[in-house]
């Protein structure tokens, strides 16, 4: 889904940084899938918002923002209808992504732990890994839910930790269902093939990515609320996934402090896919030392030093 789950229950800077994004992605997904030659299945198929906390400061929100939503009338009390937000199937962008960069001659390393980075005069000079040593000009941590744990010579990002997700998905006939539907946390997302993701949890679990027959239960209950279709059908997949949690779902994109060549890009929480396009055209301006489309200091080190964890969202 290309937007965080409720845009108006975020902080500014972290809808700034969505709502760029989101403007970015049909002419990147078009060309990536040019690049690559393998579609990443962008769909423009709206969301739908059932029992909106506040619908009318939602909609103000959404007018002030331009981003189109109205009420629906022939839905119950507290029903949004958001047509402009789309998915993308992360699977298959990640597949058309790294053919993209395959073909413009790039090269990614899998299963490659990073082990350990040596400095000299306030610049790192290698990432040692298990696969040898890597040097380079610059470096980017970009390295997920692990960014706030610390490496030998390299501090961990400050308050990022992993917090768990039990998804399900599901096998109905295509066109069952066509639009997002969200309600109270748990949303359900189609695809054009007839599957449907239902989702998700917050678990502060540490790096443990079992799932529990519990969740499982609990949330494909309250999935048939929203679409009876799905009472009588078993769930073909159930797994979990780490996110890089950070407070407020804020994300840190800046200058590491303690080397001048390296840079961090990480702490996206659930909106990795969401925000990535702008997070890496401020990152790359960093980098080049060109001026931002937005004001970084929201995402600096210094920033997320100051920032505490509260409650998930």
């Amino acid at each position: 889904m290309l937007s965080p789950l409720l845009p108006w229950d975020y902080t500014d800077p972290l809808s700034q940084l969505a709502l760029r994004s989101i403007a970015a992605y049909p002419g990147w997904i078009a060309d990536i899938e040019a690049q690559s030659e393998t579609r990443a299945e962008y769909w423009r198929c709206g969301m739908q918002v059932r029992e909106a906390a506040n619908p009318d400061a939602a909609l103000a929100w959404c007018q002030a923002h331009e981003l189109a939503a109205q009420r629906e009338l022939a839905q119950p009390p507290g029903t949004l209808w958001l047509p402009g937000i789309a998915q993308v199937r992360n699977p298959r962008l990640v597949a058309a992504l790294r053919e993209a960069v395959t073909r413009l001659g790039g090269a990614i390393h899998t299963h490659c732990a990073v082990e350990s980075v040596s400095s000299q005069g306030g610049r790192i000079v290698a990432v040692h890994t298990l696969k040898g040593a890597f040097t380079a000009d610059q470096f980017v941590l970009a390295t997920g839910a692990w960014a706030g744990s610390a490496l030998p010579n390299l501090p961990a990002a400050p308050h990022i930790r992993p917090i768990r997700g039990q998804m399900l998905l599901f096998k109905l006939a295509p066109g069952v269902l066509d639009t997002i539907v969200y309600r109270n946390g748990l949303y359900l997302i189609p695809r054009r093939d007839g599957h449907v993701l239902v989702g998700s949890t917050l678990e502060d679990v540490g790096f443990d990515k079992s799932t529990d027959v519990a969740t499982r239960l609990r949330l494909h209950a309250e999935a048939a609320e929203l679409l009876p279709a799905l009472a009588d059908v078993q769930p073909v997949q159930h797994w979990a996934g780490l996110r890089p949690g950070s407070p407020d779902n804020m994300p840190i994109i800046d200058r590491h402090p303690d080397f001048e060549n390296a840079f961090i890009n990480a702490g996206h929480y659930r909106y990795g896919v969401t925000l990535a396009l702008a997070s890496a055209e401020l990152l790359v301006d960093l980098m080049e030392d060109k001026p931002t489309a937005l004001d970084p200091a929201p995402y600096s080190w210094q920033a997320a030093l100051e920032r505490r964890w509260v409650q998930n969202r």
